[in-house]
């Protein structure tokens, strides 16, 4: 059997969606067609039986864009501004939009010290089973209001990885603005060559992650192959897929050769705070 047809079978799938692909390129503002394809795409699947839990980035951008701020913000205390600004807007459109669908949906924020306290790690995993178990969908984002350059996970793609690992997610999907993972750029290296699958994550893959290419993100191909190894070591698939086309989600979990997928090889001694990067382990 072709190994992504295992995918059709996923139960507890994270659906993680970056920046570029909430909002429209020109002017940073959200892209409510996209977002609705996003809910009833993410919604069909629920109603399909599967588990979702959305991590949606967006909130800086859209606080930014909403203050009318030309660049991305430097100083801490106005990035924090704008995401408590960004974060409340984009939960009151993610709750119209699930609403016209019927769906409950609930919002989480996280920080890294959520996941190195002992007691707050697991009640944030009792959380999340609750609220699978209700059906709700959670969305998910870094609390980045009270989340300091040292505290900060810095990338959704990271906080994406950590919560499958946390859930014990069989399926992780980062939803980014290009197709997969290539031998190098391919909007500057015509040559380069598309990966299809990943087996094992190398030295030499690692050298191809290149940095943020959008002015509204923050993650980059890197933090994409970092997000991989954290995901399979845990035990779940995960696959990079192009945001420009949402229906992509509904074609991965179909088994349909989209994106790049990177398998699943679950280490047994898989420690979620070995992969946090905090060496001050708070209690």
């Amino acid at each position: 059997m072709n190994y992504r047809e295992l995918l059709k079978d996923k139960k507890r799938i994270v659906v993680k969606v970056g920046t570029s692909t909430l909002t429209h390129d020109e002017t940073g503002a959200l892209n409510l067609l996209k977002m609705e394809q996003l809910v009833r795409v993410l919604t069909d699947l629920r109603n399909q039986g599967k588990e979702i839990v959305l991590v949606s980035s967006g909130a800086i951008g859209v606080g930014r864009t909403t203050m009318g701020l030309l660049e991305k913000p430097k100083e801490l205390s106005l990035r924090q501004a704008c995401a408590s600004i960004g974060q409340a807007k984009l939960m009151m459109v993610y709750q119209k939009l699930f609403a016209e669908y019927n769906q409950i949906t609930s919002q989480v924020l996280i920080t890294k010290y959520t996941m190195i306290n002992d007691r707050s790690r697991k009640n944030a995993q009792n959380t999340f089973r609750e609220l699978l178990r209700m059906n709700v969908i959670p969305v998910v984002n870094e609390n980045d209001t009270v989340s300091t350059d040292e505290i900060e996970f810095g990338d959704n793609d990271t906080l994406s990885a950590i919560v499958a690992a946390l859930i014990g997610a069989d399926l992780l999907i980062l939803m980014s603005d290009i197709d997969g993972l290539y031998t190098d750029d391919p909007r500057s290296n015509p040559e380069a060559e598309f990966i299809d699958t990943v087996e094992i994550i190398t030295k030499e893959l690692e050298e191809m992650g290149k940095g943020a290419a959008t002015d509204f993100g923050t993650g980059g191909m890197a933090t994409k192959l970092s997000a991989a190894k954290i995901a399979n070591d845990a035990g779940a698939d995960m696959v990079i897929a192009n945001g420009a086309d949402i229906y992509n989600i509904s074609h991965i979990v179909s088994g349909e050769p989209i994106g790049t997928l990177f398998k699943a090889h679950k280490d047994l001694n898989f420690k979620l705070l070995d992969y946090i990067g905090v060496e001050d382990r708070k209690e």
